[in-house]
Formats: C-alpha cells, sequence, structure tokens
C-alpha cells in the first residue's frame, strides 16, 4: 500500500489529510428484554429499554448472513435511542479552512447540503429497511506539518467553526461528527477540549489513528497509529458524557486502512453508551477497496462497519466509485458511510 499523499497550506499551516489506499454487537441469541431497572443516587426507578428481539434481528440482517461467527458481534445491547442499527449515517467530510480535505469544505454550503440529501435518498432506495440519516463530519482537529508552538504537530480549529457546523447541520436534522487527528497530543487531550459539544445530543465523535505519531514523527511522514487504550480513552470519555448528561449513545468512528493501524482490537471495550463503528477509509479500485475492508474490517470485529468514498480518487484511471446498491451486498453491510 502507498503512504498518504500530503500537501501544505499557508493559511494556517493545515496539513492536507488526503489519505490514499485507506485501506461487541449484541448477542443474537432471541431475547424478550424490555425494561432494565437503573439506579441513581437517590432512587431506583424503571425505564424502557430497547426490544432486544427487534434489536437482534437488524444486527443478524446487517451481517448479511455471515456464517463465520465474526457477524454480529457480541455487546452489551445499547441504550434506549441508539442510532445503530436502526439508521444508517451518510455523512460528509471536510474541513472549512481547505477545498481539498473533502467536500464538506469544497462546495458552497447550500450546493453541499442538496447534494447531500441526494446521497441519502440514493441509500434509502437501495436499502429500505434501514433508515438513511445525513451527518456532517467535520475534522476539529487537523494534524501539521509543522510543530506549532505547542510542539504537538496538530491545529484545533476555532470553536465558532464548530458552530458553524452545527448551524448547517439543523435545517436538514443532519448528526454532526468532530473528527480528531492527534498528531504528538493525545486522543484524550484531544477529546476532553471538545466535551462541551460532544455534549450536545446530536453531536458524535471521529479518532484518525493515521496521523496518530508516537515516536516523534512529522505527521504524514509515516502511517500513525492507535492502541486499544487510546481508543477506550475516547470511549470512556464520551461514555461519561452520555452518563452525566442522560444522553443516548454516540457514536465513535474510527479510520482504518492498514492492519497496523489498529492494534490489539480484541481489547477495545463495548458499553451501552458508545456504538463503534470501524470506518474502511482510503481511495483506490473496487478490488482494492474490497480487499481492504475484508482484511481489515471483516475479520477483526469490534462494533459495527463503515465504508469511505472518495468523489475524485475513487474516479481516477478506469476506476469507479462504488455504488449504494453495491456495498449493502457486502458481509457485514456498512452502516455508516462517508464521501469525501
Amino acid at each position: 500500500m502507498k503512504k498518504s499523499a500530503i500537501a501544505l497550506i499557508a493559511l494556517p499551516l493545515l496539513l492536507l489529510t488526503i489519505s490514499c489506499e485507506k485501506g461487541k454487537a449484541a448477542d443474537a441469541a432471541n431475547s424478550t428484554e424490555k425494561s432494565d431497572t437503573v439506579k441513581t443516587n437517590t432512587t431506583t426507578t424503571t425505564t424502557l429499554a430497547i426490544d432486544t428481539v427487534d434489536f437482534n434481528k437488524r444486527m443478524v440482517a446487517l451481517s448479511n448472513n455471515d456464517t463465520t461467527g465474526r457477524w454480529p458481534v457480541k455487546a452489551p445491547y445499547p441504550l434506549p435511542g441508539a442510532l445503530l442499527p436502526y439508521n444508517r449515517i451518510i455523512a460528509y467530510y471536510g474541513n472549512l479552512y481547505s477545498t481539498r480535505m473533502g467536500i464538506l469544505g469544497e462546495l458552497p454550503r447550500k450546493e453541499m447540503l442538496a447534494k447531500l440529501q441526494g446521497e441519502v435518498a440514493k441509500w434509502q432506495a437501495a436499502d429500505s429497511t434501514v433508515k438513511a440519516i445525513p451527518a456532517l463530519h467535520y475534522i476539529a482537529v487537523t494534524a501539521q506539518g509543522a510543530p506549532g508552538k505547542n510542539n504537538m504537530h496538530r491545529m484545533r480549529m476555532p470553536f465558532k467553526q464548530i458552530d458553524t457546523i452545527i448551524s448547517w447541520a439543523k435545517p436538514i436534522n443532519a448528526l454532526v461528527f468532530l473528527d480528531v487527528q492527534v498528531g504528538h497530543s493525545t486522543v484524550k487531550a484531544e477529546v476532553e477540549q471538545l466535551e462541551q459539544y460532544l455534549a450536545l445530543p446530536n453531536v458524535h465523535l471521529g479518532i484518525d489513528p493515521e496521523f496518530s505519531m508516537k515516536n516523534g514523527e512529522r505527521p504524514g511522514s509515516k502511517i500513525g497509529y492507535f492502541n486499544a487504550e487510546d481508543i477506550n480513552d475516547a470511549i470512556d470519555i464520551l461514555a461519561n458524557i452520555v452518563r452525566k448528561n442522560k444522553l443516548t449513545p454516540k457514536v465513535l468512528v474510527i479510520h482504518r486502512f492498514t492492519q497496523g493501524m489498529v492494534k490489539n482490537y480484541k481489547a477495545i471495550k463495548t458499553v451501552p453508551e458508545v456504538q463503534i463503528v470501524m470506518d474502511m477509509d482510503g481511495f483506490g479500485s473496487k478490488i482494492l477497496k474490497k480487499s481492504t475492508y475484508l482484511s481489515y474490517i471483516y475479520r477483526e470485529p469490534v462494533q459495527f462497519t463503515g465504508f469511505k468514498l472518495f468523489y475524485k480518487n475513487d474516479t481516477k484511471k478506469d476506476w469507479k466509485m462504488y455504488s449504494p446498491e453495491e456495498l449493502v451486498k457486502f458481509t457485514p453491510k456498512p452502516i455508516y458511510i462517508q464521501y469525501q
């Protein structure tokens, strides 16, 4: 696999994250559980839980009749109000400082939102059994080629930009994902500074191991990685936010296109407050992308799967971008789709 193509822009020296070749769920046993007992500091109350029979059926359907025992993955049932597997998230990815980092920052707002809604409609037509919903996936912390004043090789975007993305999402009732490229920082440090936004019901999280440089390298000079501990730090923060604010579960998207980008995947924890998506990142031919999906997403199951599509880089040479109709035939079916 080739390494990422990296370019720098002068204002404000954003590392362009144009990646290349980016390339546990509930027990399926029948259950009729309909309620859980929730203990608080002062009282014990009963609250309605998910319909576990329906949940199990949806997870089996999402596994696309996998016979290996990998899918669906065994994990605690989610809290009520969980987005997955009831919805398929269709996300536009990018950053407002650059037209090269994704469709989200490339097109004017109205045109971008209309195009996103068009993609949502295509996915709904391709699989009517799962509701397709829109999302804006914004890179809130970008890796940097230059060390910066804190020597962290990362740049936190102004909060006013996050406010802008949230305002853009409202008219189409879209979710918002805040994406983090840590550089020489840590997942814990970068996610904690976004807690005020992650406490909002419709805001979720993405983390990118490609730019996690644990040995002092310059981001982009090699492919970075996360340990299970890094990912668990994000899960712990999100779970605490959910409990503290009495929210429905948060979705955590983890980008991946090599085996080495996520180490010790079996130690990634699954909890009722967080739903984990391993997103198959990267561009290339259909054969290459399917091979990557099978090698690193299918064979190392965590909970849910995602798939990334590139409007430009997936259509170079004689390549063609995967259609929704093709992707819903994958095993397992991706439940999160990202367009760059």
